[in-house]
């Protein structure tokens, strides 16, 4: 299983199989904190392989620098990812959406969203999170 494409964007859609980014970005800037991102998308394509197939467990978690959830109650989410690639195929890709709404931020730092396959670490995505003043905001 190979991971082709990971991002964190404003916006995508699976289109006809084709995979549609906008705004990707690795950094979030707030005049104040706590911060709460109104909404965001996790954008991903995997290619798998005959060898993928069988039933997989996606599990994708936003950390903060120490490790902990950055919402514990909702993370990490669980994803049952059953795969069959037919042997006649040597490739199949797929796109995976997921959007975030309401990300609340309590610290400025380094984050990272984690996606592991089988408790296996396929992508981590870090996500910065900084303070700025007002002047900082206004110039920017």
């Amino acid at each position: 299983m190979d991971i082709q494409i990971a991002t964190l964007c404003d916006f995508a859609a699976d289109y006809n199989g084709k995979m549609v980014i906008s705004g990707t970005f690795d950094a979030l800037a707030a005049k104040a904190l706590p911060v709460v991102h109104p909404q965001c998308v996790l954008a991903m394509r995997i290619c798998m392989t005959p060898e993928d197939s069988g039933d997989h467990d996606m599990t994708i978690n936003i950390i903060d620098a120490d490790g902990g959830s950055l919402d514990p109650k909702n993370m990490p989410v669980k994803i049952k990812m059953p795969v069959k690639v037919p042997e006649s195929m040597s490739f199949v890709t797929r796109n995976f959406v997921m959007n975030f709404q309401g990300l609340r931020f309590p610290t400025a730092g380094i984050y990272s969203v984690d996606v592991s396959v089988d408790e296996e670490l396929v992508a981590r995505l870090p996500l910065r999170i900084v303070q700025v003043s007002e002047q900082q905001a206004a110039t920017s």
